[in-house]
């Protein structure tokens, strides 16, 4: 019975690392029309019009970069505090409370987080953050208010900013939990307060499993759609400011699935988009792996 059961979870292991396999293998196969092809050169040009055979990538390269930037820039810093009040200075009572809190984030369907930045996010963006940011600071690029639409970058940060705050909160947490409290204690009869403990000690023992969480929840994000695609404006233009429409790639895909049918060059345009998503989302997700087995070492 040993034997058969080491066989059975030998084979279900083996399953799982196969159909991540199997995926790249079948969207390379059909990507290799456009990658064997000419056409490769102009892949990333910043031309998208499949009705006349241009299939450039770049506008929904640039919208993905700067959603996912935006919303790691607002999650991170405010998720690590969020961690390190849980697991150093939240009571029992109150992290009881909290967490399952956090956890019912992270479940939330993302058409349901879609649907509440509709009514929130954008109005919000529209009527206040970017006339005020724009009156501010408009003499700067990244915040020259060219449409005031609210379906923007800026917008799309938000919401991923929200989604991706239950990972990074809960690896962070974990993590620093992890610190032996003998560490803390020596601190402590150092003459350090609690604060100097946390800052000085407790945040440089957890740094490597801190940045793997924010690393997790950039992969998170980067892989987002229906939210992203609800109030990100899909348009096919690379973002120039904040308060820019753009349409990421994972947004190109779930609404070209329609037409992707009609010509083979379009199925492979899409096949070179989800593999790029793949290939970045599996080096991010290894190299997390890679700090948190450091980190526990």
């Amino acid at each position: 019975m040993d034997k058969l059961f080491e066989k059975v979870l030998f084979i279900t292991a083996l399953i799982s690392g196969l159909v991540v396999i199997s995926i790249a293998l079948i969207l390379l196969n059909h990507a290799s029309t456009i990658l064997s092809s000419p056409r490769i050169l102009t892949i990333f040009s910043n031309s998208w019009l499949p009705s006349d055979g241009s299939y450039g990538l770049y506008p929904f390269i640039a919208g993905t970069i700067w959603v996912t930037c935006i919303a790691m820039v607002l999650a991170a810093p405010s998720c690590i505090l969020c961690a390190i009040f849980l697991a150093e200075y939240a009571p029992k009572k109150l992290r009881s409370i909290i967490k399952p809190l956090i956890d019912v984030l992270a479940s939330i369907p993302s058409v349901v987080y879609g649907l509440w930045a509709i009514l929130v996010i954008v109005p919000l963006v529209r009527d206040y953050v970017a006339p005020t940011l724009s009156s501010m600071l408009g003499w700067i690029p990244l915040f020259s208010l060219n449409v005031n639409v609210g379906y923007s970058v800026l917008a799309s940060g938000f919401v991923l900013a929200i989604m991706v705050s239950p990972i990074i909160i809960s690896v962070a947490e974990e993590v620093i939990r992890a610190v032996p409290m003998e560490v803390r204690e020596a601190s402590l009869a150092l003459g350090a307060t609690k604060w100097q403990t946390v800052k000085y000690v407790v945040f440089r023992k957890a740094f490597l499993g801190i940045i793997a969480a924010i690393i997790l929840g950039f992969c998170r994000a980067f892989g987002e759609t229906m939210a992203v695609l609800m109030v990100s404006g899909n348009v096919p233009r690379a973002p120039s400011s904040l308060f820019d429409p753009c349409c990421p790639l994972t947004a190109l895909i779930a609404s070209s699935l329609g037409e992707m049918m009609s010509s083979p060059i379009y199925v492979s345009a899409l096949s070179v988009a989800a593999l790029l998503l793949l290939l970045v989302v599996l080096i991010f997700n290894i190299l997390a792996r890679l700090i948190i087995l450091r980190f526990s070492r």
